[in-house]
Order: structure tokens, then sequence, then C-alpha cells
């Protein structure tokens, strides 16, 4: 089964290709500090057999959390915890990267400044709205994923993810339905994608040359005048052109932005993800209501991804890993230490 396959990239070696990717437990202190609970809701899905761990979304800066109590690398203090929840991951063969993120407008944290490309809120009833963001503010948030790459590495991270999906900061600037504005950071494709740009630079300053980096992207907005899948081609390839924010993978999800109709079933965002491999020549991950083991193994096996995410399926079940290995014949893939469940 390809699927349970390892898999490469740069120097990361994957036990196979099922991805557990990032989704936000909601469970840290206001610090921003990792807690007990993350430990070992990560290390059981280590435990369990993923090949890959992209932990949830890690605020670069306080005003970038999601929320209160989402994860945090602004400062070094926040290092020892996350280093711990690596090495217990890696314990048991699993890679694990971390995903970099500043919310933007969709930040529900109080009494902190929210900030946006433009003056612009994503729900009035819901989230206030934004301060368009200076230059200033712009470089700032820059050097903060650098700087959070950099501790990142500290604490052992195989690779790194920036979150430019979901209607999160870097979203925000890449789609004309979130930025309005006349500067160099707005307007024109190549204007809209040159925070992006500048992102990727600094984290590639900051972060191993032998290490894997990769983004998060939503390849549409779902909405008239949104990004498109060719624009998200258009985009990576741009990135692909300059070796200083050249990605190395791309994880392809889809809208976020602004709520949209959508018609979601399982494997509804792969064509997407096929869509831009081809295009970009690129390594993808597949994401979306994935739970089945053939549908994933199709996916793989014709090349319509390199990996596949399980996102809400890995929450209800950690051992899906060694409960497909046990139904496809390959029970030697599943630790001794469990066989007997088997």
């Amino acid at each position: 089964m390809l699927l349970l396959e390892p898999w490469e990239i740069e120097s990361i070696h994957l036990k196979n290709r099922v991805v557990m990717p990032p989704m936000c437990m909601y469970s840290a202190g206001q610090d921003g500090w990792a807690t007990d609970f993350h430990d070992q809701h990560y290390v059981s899905r280590a435990v369990g057999g993923v090949g890959l761990i992209i932990m949830e979304a890690t605020a670069v800066l306080p005003e970038g959390r999601i929320s209160d109590h989402d994860l945090g690398l602004w400062e070094d203090s926040q290092i020892e915890p996350l280093q711990k929840i690596v090495a217990g991951c890696h314990a048991y063969g699993v890679k694990v990267a971390l995903q970099l993120a500043h919310a933007g407008r969709k930040s529900t944290c109080a009494d902190l400044p929210k900030y946006a490309p433009s003056a612009i809120d994503f729900n009035p009833a819901e989230y206030a709205c934004p301060s368009a963001m200076t230059t200033a503010d712009i470089k700032k948030a820059v050097k903060a994923f650098g700087q959070a790459a950099a501790r990142a590495a500290q604490a052992g991270f195989d690779a790194v993810e920036i979150h430019a999906a979901h209607g999160y900061l870097i979203h925000e600037f890449l789609s004309p339905l979130s930025n309005t504005r006349t500067d160099a950071y707005g307007g024109s494709p190549e204007n809209r994608r040159r925070f992006l740009q500048e992102v990727v630079r600094e984290v590639r300053q900051n972060w191993p040359a032998d290490r894997a980096l990769w983004a998060r992207f939503s390849a549409t907005d779902w909405l008239e005048g949104g990004l498109t899948p060719a624009d998200t081609v258009e985009n990576i390839n741009q990135l692909q052109q300059d070796p200083s924010s050249r990605l190395d993978l791309a994880h392809i999800s889809s809208g976020g932005l602004l709520n949209a109709p959508i018609k979601a079933f399982p494997g509804y965002q792969v064509g997407f993800a096929e869509e831009i491999r081809r295009g970009c020549g690129i390594p993808v991950i597949a994401v979306g209501l994935l739970s089945d083991s053939g549908m994933a193994e199709e996916i793989v096996q014709h090349g319509r991804a390199d990996l596949v995410a399980l996102g809400r399926e890995l929450l209800r079940n950690p051992y899906w890993v060694l409960q497909t290995a046990h139904q496809r014949g390959a029970d030697e893939l599943i630790p001794e230490a469990y066989r007997r469940g088997f």
C-alpha cells in the first residue's frame, strides 16, 4: 500500500504518507505556552503511527493569536515545552512540523490590537474592525516570522509551515477581497504577494537550509472576485523563481477569507491539490474530510497528491494508521507493544 510506504522531502524521511494537519486545540495558557494536554495530544498520534504531524497554528506575535488560548513562539521561554513535544514524537519515529501563523483580522484576543492589510472587518457581528497595517507594522510581522522560525529550529522541529490560508493575515494580503491597499503591498497580484514573499525569505534566512519549509494555501476563496486556483498556481510559481523564497511543498486547503457557500464532501479539495501539483511541479499535501483508506490510497497512487492529511479522523481515532495497516495485512508496521490489540 503506497500510502503506508516511506516518502522523503529535503532531509525529512517520513515512514508513511499520512499527515496529521494543524488543528487549533485552544488549550494553551494566555502566555502562549504548550501544556501537558498538547504533549499527550500529539504524542498519542505519534504512537498511532502517522508519518508527519504538523502542530497547530502558533502565533509569531501575541496579537497574532487566533484566540487567547493559542500557542505562541514570540519569545524564547516558549521553546522548552515545544521541545518536549517534539522529542516525544521523535521517540516513535514521527517527524514534526510547526505551523507559524498570524491571525490578522480574525484574531479574537482581548485587549490586543487587531491588524490587517486594510481596515475591512471579517464579520462585524463577531469581530472588531482591524486597523490597516503601516509599513512599520508589516516589517515587524515579517521579522517576527523569522524570529519564530529560529526558535522552532531550537525546539527541534523538522519543518515549518507558513500559514497563508483560511483568511488569516498572509491570506488577507493575497486576496483582493481583503486587500485594498494602494502601496507596494496592494493592487497588483505581484504587490499582494509581496508580504508572503518577504515572510518566506525571512523564514528561510532563519531556518536551517537542510530542513524543509513550506506553506499552506487556500486555493480558492469560493467567492466571485476572490482568489482562484489559477491565482494560487501563479503565486507559488512566482515564489519558486527566487531561491530565497522557494517552497519545498504546498499544503492545499481552501476558503476561510469570508463566509462562503461551500459544498463540502470527502475529498472536495483534492482537485485543487492536484491542479497545483501539476501546475507548479511541487509536492503537495491534500486535505479535506478525508477518512477512508481506499480514497487516501487512490489519491497517492494516481499522483493527485504526495501526502494525505486526515484532520477530524485523527481527532476521533489516533490509531487510524495502525488499524489501516492491520486491515491491509501489514501488521509489521504495528509497534510490538500494540500487536496483541489487533
